[in-house]
């Protein structure tokens, strides 16, 4: 199958283009069918592609020397939107130029302008920020929103759950991925009113391709219990935050505890082996990759400070929701929710006929009787 092509911004991320056109020649030589619109300044990515001569013939450079930075508003990056490279890339896919389009960039702007450019997705209010995150189960964990909105009502969150799980069975080959929503506690009572309301709703719906399994706290995110976690953006990431702060804790802590003295040296190579293991688990550049889901189009952001391994993974990212055509399965699953409305209103509607049936009979009896 021949892909279509990827539009990388070369300029976004903290690291540079140098770093931006090393992840994606190294994404090309694990799969050599991939092919790039390379967005940014053309002569510092031709002299970045002088290390890599393979990528010449599988690149196109689209010249662009305007660049949004890490610390602008996404209103003001939106007025720059056709004269930068996050926004052309993104332009790029809006014009069938590319499949997808990937960038290390601002977030905000980034969604903004993915947003107004590609829209959403017949039947998605919102768009949301989905990343995969190591567990102990035997596939990572999908979790979103982790930012995109602060904000969600029960609507937004049934949405959530359906493009996540859409995106779950793509990473994990599940046919119905396990989903939970966020919560304070297990309990049914515990929650929001928005929790209790997207939880009836998911509850009532048949015939969707997950499992919905209730709530889930945050303590048990990473452990394996379930495929898919929902929640509103700004719990997300809090959530996200505080994950990857414990897991540097854990790493920083080990490397201290193990050059403490020379028996703790001697000690660290002798789980040398598995300390190595758990720091490539706990690595974000392995795990790199978020995805705006909902939108008429792939992007993926990528770490501002990932290094080549993390482009290429979010690059891979991006060439794999294109192959798996990730936006058809998130527009069949919401087809089926609506389906699954439309026949649990017309039971409503019949049993209230009937109920109004059986009222007026009884009216009319007693009518009779008097």
């Amino acid at each position: 199958m021949t892909l279509p092509r990827i539009a990388v911004d070369a300029m976004g991320g903290d690291e540079g283009v140098q770093t931006m056109i090393s992840g994606a020649a190294l994404a090309r030589r694990r799969h050599d069918k991939f092919k790039f619109l390379l967005v940014g300044d053309e002569p510092r990515i031709k002299a970045a592609l002088d290390a890599h001569p393979q990528m010449r013939g599988a690149s196109e450079i689209l010249h662009c020397d305007d660049v949004v930075s890490g610390d602008e508003k996404p209103t003001a990056a939106l007025r720059r939107a056709k004269t930068t490279s996050m926004g052309l890339a993104v332009n790029a896919v809006k014009q069938g130029h590319a499949g997808a389009a990937v960038s290390a960039g601002n977030t905000g702007a980034l969604m903004a302008m993915s947003k107004l450019s590609l829209r959403t997705i017949k039947g998605i209010d919102r768009p949301a920020l989905a990343a995969l995150m190591p567990s102990l189960g035997e596939n990572d964990v999908i979790m979103l929103d982790l930012g995109a909105n602060t904000e969600c009502d029960a609507r937004n969150l049934v949405q959530f759950a359906i493009m996540g799980a859409a995106y779950s069975r793509i990473v994990t080959g599940r046919e119905a991925p396990r989903v939970r929503l966020l919560n304070i506690g297990t309990e049914e009572t515990k929650g929001t009113e928005q929790l209790q309301e997207a939880t009836q709703r998911l509850r009532a719906a048949t015939g969707l391709a997950l499992s919905f399994d209730g709530f889930i706290e945050a303590d048990k995110i990473n452990r394996g219990f379930c495929d898919v976690v929902v929640t509103d953006g700004f719990s997300g990431n809090i959530a996200l935050k505080a994950i990857e702060g414990a897991a540097r804790f854990v790493t920083d802590l080990l490397r201290n505890a193990f050059t403490s003295s020379l028996r703790s040296k001697i000690g660290f190579l002798v789980s040398r082996p598995a300390t190595e293991l758990l720091k490539h688990h706990l690595d974000p550049n392995n795990h790199n990759g978020a995805v705006f889901l909902g939108l008429n189009g792939v992007v993926v952001k990528s770490h501002g400070s990932a290094n080549a391994t993390g482009v290429a993974n979010a690059v891979t990212v991006a060439a794999r929701l294109l192959e798996e055509d990730l936006t058809h399965r998130i527009s069949a699953d919401l087809a089926e929710l609506g389906e699954t409305r439309l026949r649990s209103s017309a039971r409503a509607n019949a049993a209230g006929k009937v109920d109004r049936e059986a009222e007026a009979e009884a009216d009319t009896s007693e009518g009779q009787g008097a």
